[in-house]
Parts: structure tokens; C-alpha cells; sequence
């Protein structure tokens, strides 16, 4: 099994721990940790998650966490878990409306 990030995800990521610190520190450091025990478990609750609402592929599904959506795909045929990208709920919701 192996766990991949987009350039996509990694770079959001990244923007949001530098925000999220700008205001407290330890709160991006827990985000990060909290974040990484999701993801690190992928393979184990991968089927409790729902399809993605934001694709008609079965095989791409959303992890929720803290007010984010992060979309990923499970590649069944090489057990491969890559994680697409990780936005705001809200941001989101407004792209979806317009």
C-alpha cells in the first residue's frame, strides 16, 4: 500500500499550516499531526468514506477534517491512496453555487 500527495495537495497544505500558524502555532502543529494519523489510516476506513460530491468517480472520496474537504483516489488495482487536494469547506461551496 503506499499513501501519495499531489503537488496540488502538498502546496495547499503547506499554505494553510503557514496561515494556521501565523495565529497560533501549536494549532498548525496539531493540525498537521491530526491530519497525518487521517491519512496514515486511509487504508483502513477508505471504504467508510463517502464518494466524492465533487466527481462521478466511485473511486475518489472526501475526507472531511476541520473545516476541510480533502478529495482522494483509491487506486484498488495497485493499492495506491493520493490524496488530490485539500480545501476550504466553504470555498468550496461557493465555487459550486456560482
Amino acid at each position: 500500500m503506499k499513501i501519495l500527495c499531489s503537488e496540488l495537495y502538498e502546496k495547499q497544505l503547506k499554505e494553510i499550516l503557514i496561515t494556521i500558524a501565523s495565529l497560533d502555532y501549536n494549532a498548525a502543529k496539531n493540525f498537521k499531526l491530526y491530519l497525518d494519523t487521517i491519512i496514515l489510516n486511509v487504508q483502513t476506513k477508505a471504504r467508510k468514506y463517502k464518494q466524492s460530491m465533487y466527481s462521478d468517480n466511485e473511486n475518489i472520496k472526501d475526507i472531511e477534517h476541520n473545516g476541510y474537504t480533502i478529495p482522494f483516489l483509491f487506486d484498488e488495482q495497485n493499492d495506491t491512496y493520493l490524496m488530490l487536494a485539500i480545501l476550504k469547506k466553504d470555498t468550496l461551496e461557493n465555487v459550486i453555487k456560482k
